[in-house]
């Protein structure tokens, strides 16, 4: 391999980059686009859920336990209605999400220490949130249970009760999208690959200039690497921009090592870049490697990787398939570094099962390659 014919490759791959300039601004837009759009839209919080509330009683104790419900982050309680008629208008209009209703005998039966039921009606079309919601009504009622029972003993001159402070490492505030930002890094670089390699070598071959690049004294892996060198630039251009939009926008925390964050993404998009070319070796046409490198990399990124969907929560079958996802192991290595501030004495397996693929991908891309130009 002479340095000389690397980046004589290089360089022409570049003037094919800064020519199709519409190109290059995608590359760059796309990654801002995406990571815009997932940090503000795609969250997995639930806040301010509309509610409406039947006040039965009408009495201190149970505007105590509406203001508790209505001062939290969780619920606004926007909707005093006088029956079942009217929440359950509200509710099949999408209006509200949580409906409350108070008996008439709470605040008698509250302090006579007596349980009393409250009602609560929650739309559950969708599934995720009415858990969500449901759990944060249960926890309103335990926080005016807890000081219903401090009071009751205080009165007596009873023992202090004790209290469960739970503590949430790592991510404190618990916002989704310092979850979901790192993953966005993976998402970015999938689909920046799959762009842009994925129809370097198949234009060659549509155009016809294989065969002059056939003649020269060029061989496979001066071509190969040659091809990939400025991709390779723009994908660690659009990562800093991923990190950096993540970090001053969003406000998600950096708390490992920059110095790590960057080389793991070196390696990943090393692998991403080699399996889009090694499609475009194999299939010779831009449209059909263009989409099928989008589909082999967005969609198993998107949903098997752990990004969205906890792998935990899917069946076995499909927790086996996601080892041979290599974003799993890289969005590990994001959050890792980005909310535990770890290094590779931790994540040390994930990188190595990261750097195999990149290797695997190199190694067939120039095997790949090398038979195409032998046959």
């Amino acid at each position: 391999m002479k340095l000389q014919r690397f980046i004589a490759v290089a360089r022409k791959e570049s003037i094919h980059v800064v020519r199709d300039w519409r190109s290059l601004v995608l590359a760059i837009a796309i990654p801002m686009l995406l990571i815009a759009l997932f940090g503000y839209a795609l969250t997995m919080d639930l806040k301010q859920v509309p509610t409406a509330v039947w006040d039965q009683s009408q009495t201190a104790q149970s505007r105590e336990l509406l203001g508790l419900l209505d001062g939290s982050a969780y619920f606004s309680v926007d909707h005093y209605t006088g029956g079942y008629r009217d929440l359950t208008d509200m509710l099949d209009a999408g209006a509200i999400m949580v409906a409350l209703v108070i008996p008439a005998d709470f605040a008698d039966r509250s302090r006579a220490g007596q349980p009393v039921e409250i009602q609560a009606l929650i739309d559950g079309t969708d599934a995720n949130n009415a858990t969500l919601a449901i759990g944060y009504v249960n926890a309103i009622g335990r926080i005016y249970n807890s000081r219903t029972r401090v009071a009751a003993g205080a009165g007596r001159g009873g023992a202090g009760q004790v209290s469960l402070e739970p503590r949430a490492w790592y991510n404190p505030e618990m916002e989704s999208r310092n979850v979901i930002i790192p993953g966005i890094i993976a998402l970015v670089m999938v689909v920046i690959a799959a762009m842009l390699t994925s129809v370097t070598m198949a234009r060659e071959w549509e155009t016809g200039t294989m065969e002059q690049l056939i003649s020269t004294p060029i061989q496979v892996p001066e071509l190969v690497l040659g091809k990939v060198v400025p991709y390779f630039v723009i994908g660690l251009a659009d990562v800093a921009i991923a990190v950096a939009m993540g970090h001053w926008i969003f406000d998600v925390p950096l708390r490992g090592s920059t110095g790590l964050l960057f080389l793991s993404a070196s390696v990943f998009l090393t692998g991403a870049l080699f399996l889009g070319l090694l499609l475009s070796i194999v299939l010779k046409t831009q449209v059909l490697a263009n989409q099928i490198a989008l589909f082999t990399g967005y969609l198993p990124t998107l949903l098997l990787s752990g990004f969205v969907f906890g792998i935990y929560n899917m069946p076995a079958a499909i927790q086996a398939i996601t080892f041979i996802v290599p974003a799993r192991y890289f969005i590990t290595l994001l959050r890792g570094i980005f909310l535990k501030g770890i290094g590779l004495e931790v994540l040390g397996l994930n990188a190595a099962l990261l750097t195999i693929y990149a290797a695997v991908m190199v190694f067939l891309s120039h095997r790949k390659m090398k038979l195409k130009l032998e046959g």
